[in-house]
């Protein structure tokens, strides 16, 4: 079977990518709606562009009184957008809605990229592959910027794709240098240099492979630096005018040259992290992806388009990777910039059956793929079942009923894969990944109380709030998804900076204590005894601790 089919074979039909938009929504939905701000960054950046539609200011980045100068300012203007086009009560929902966007298409960009290098199957097969990888539908629901900053880098990607495919045309048109420099300008604005970082590796070692690099001419730098100059530097000096520098000084001395020269917020963690937590993230096609590097390998070389298309692959793949695990830094999604290269190559291996005989050997490669992949989807499939008794001391039914039916896909996608049977094996494991987060997203996860300690804070709160403008004062418990639930004044204290707000506030005054600040909030109050409103338990996933946590109104004369 030809890896790449004729030209004409290299478009998607308009039902193809519509088709690809629907299941990815399908897929991103469940608990999109449902699930509390995460702890900590969806909360910071929601809370952030929140405060922007409060006081106006569109420049400045700011959560509470604090500067929040870590990134640039494209992911909160999106998410000021669309809340502001939604005009509804605050809801965290409405500031996912730009990183839903964003991921329908990443998936799409992925989709035709993949078909004008391999054909439109693989462009199909690829697409369908992002759509239900676990780390994309998570970021899919978290409003933030990666899934945003993947689109434009995918975007990007597949401009400098088209012009070293065709290379060896004696014309080429302003279209693929205009969508690279655009999506460049905007991906600055999201998250800074990032999108340059895997363009620039790419070209490079597309460069040293070939000896030449005469066809990057055809980006038309001098015209694509007036466009991200454009975009991007209007917002850049008027943060710069406005903090004095500080925001440089913030974001690039402190946030980038922190997480590159040691593990910021204690995430440091050693190379080959990514490579092994990849049989998750990629899940449920890690496996494949194993599959694919024989293929890769024997058509790495040549002179034909399918050599070329898969140098293209490999050069956005490695630099990349080799950089996030060099990067003391580490977090699950960082990787997810070279994802859609991984699922081009593997969704092209598919098409050949991996280049394996009609009979594998048992103990060959397809046989540790497999283990391994299935040590990493069934592993995250149990963790689902087994949190909510973890945390509630539970059993929750939607879980354990939801086990055997994904894990039973699952073995049924590998035991077609396996004869060779791609259409329906696909077909299979993609029922599996949405069982899995129709599930997880959609009832498992918002169900399990102790985990949403904001949430219970802010229904108990909403419960006895003694006047409409209470304020609470948080001792002990300070994440960012607290001051988004209660509100921007919330104050984050201890024990007795809690029990002063109680004094200064008699009236409407509310106080949040945590079991460790008790002490300290007792003692300051001097003998008085407030009123207790409620009282809850949760674990704070973030420090891994469980916390009681009490509400108390001042204590009445």
């Amino acid at each position: 079977m030809s890896a790449l089919p004729n030209a004409a074979a290299g478009r998607l039909p308009v039902l193809a990518y519509l088709a690809l938009a629907v299941i990815s929504v399908l897929l991103f939905l469940p608990g999109f709606f449902d699930l509390p701000p995460f702890d900590r960054d969806e909360a910071r950046f929601a809370q952030a562009s929140h405060q922007m539609l409060e006081s106006g200011d569109y420049v400045d980045i700011r959560f509470q009184d604090e500067a929040r100068h870590k990134k640039p300012v494209g992911i909160y203007w999106l998410q000021t957008a669309a809340t502001r086009l939604v005009d509804g009560p605050k809801e965290i929902w409405t500031f996912r809605i730009p990183s839903l966007i964003g991921a329908v298409l990443a998936v799409l960009a992925t989709a035709w990229t993949g078909a004008r290098m391999f054909g439109g199957t693989v462009g199909f097969l690829a697409g369908l592959m992002m759509a239900s990888c676990v780390v994309l539908g998570v970021e899919a629901r978290m409003a933030k910027t990666d899934a945003v900053l993947l689109s434009t880098i995918v975007i990007g990607q597949a401009a400098l794709a088209s012009l070293y495919l065709n290379r060896h045309a004696e014309r080429s048109g302003w279209a693929p240098p205009l969508a690279f420099w655009i999506a460049a300008g905007i991906g600055i604005l999201i998250k800074g240099p990032i999108v340059l970082l895997v363009s620039g590796t790419t070209a490079l070692v597309l460069a040293v492979l070939d000896r030449r690099a005469g066809w990057l001419k055809r980006l038309r730098p001098l015209v694509g630096i007036a466009i991200v100059v454009a975009i991007a530097a209007p917002w850049l000096i008027a943060i710069t005018v406005k903090t004095k520098g500080a925001f440089f000084a913030e974001s690039v001395g402190h946030d980038m040259m922190g997480k590159v020269v040691s593990g910021q917020e204690a995430k440091g963690l050693p190379p080959g992290y990514y490579l092994g937590t990849f049989w998750v993230t990629f899940a449920p096609w890690s496996f494949l992806a194993l599959l694919a590097v024989p293929w890769a390998w024997r058509h790495r070389k040549g002179t034909g388009p399918v050599a070329d298309a898969v140098r293209f692959c490999v050069a956005w793949i490695i630099p990349s990777w080799l950089v996030f695990e060099a990067v003391p830094t580490k977090l699950l999604h960082y990787t997810l910039p070279v994802f859609p290269a991984i699922a081009i190559l593997t969704a092209a291996a598919a098409r050949e059956h991996f280049l394996r005989r009609p009979e594998t050997p048992r103990w060959g490669l397809f046989s540790v793929a497999t283990v391994f992949g299935a040590v990493g989807f069934g592993a995250l499939t149990v963790a689902v079942a087994v949190i909510p008794y973890l945390v509630d001391g539970r059993v929750d039914p939607v879980a354990v009923a939801m086990l055997p039916v994904v894990l039973v896909l699952y073995a049924l996608a590998v035991r077609l894969f396996a004869q060779r049977r791609e259409t329906p094996a696909f077909a299979a494991g993609l029922a599996a990944a949405a069982v899995l987060y129709a599930g997880t997203y959609g009832a498992v996860l918002p169900g399990i109380d102790g985990v949403w300690i904001s949430r219970q804070a802010a229904r108990t709160v909403a419960a006895v709030r003694p006047c409409a403008d209470s304020v609470v004062a948080s001792a002990g418990y300070s994440e960012p998804s607290l001051v988004f639930l209660l509100g921007t004044d919330t104050r984050l204290t201890h024990g007795a900076g809690a029990a002063a707000h109680l004094a200064e506030n008699p009236s409407c005054g509310l106080a949040l204590v945590t079991n460790r600040e008790e002490a300290e909030f007792r003692t300051a109050l001097k003998g008085a005894e407030p009123v207790q409103l409620g009282r809850f338990t949760g674990f704070n996933y973030n420090t891994g601790k469980r916390l009681t946590l009490t509400l108390y109104g001042a204590a009445r004369p």
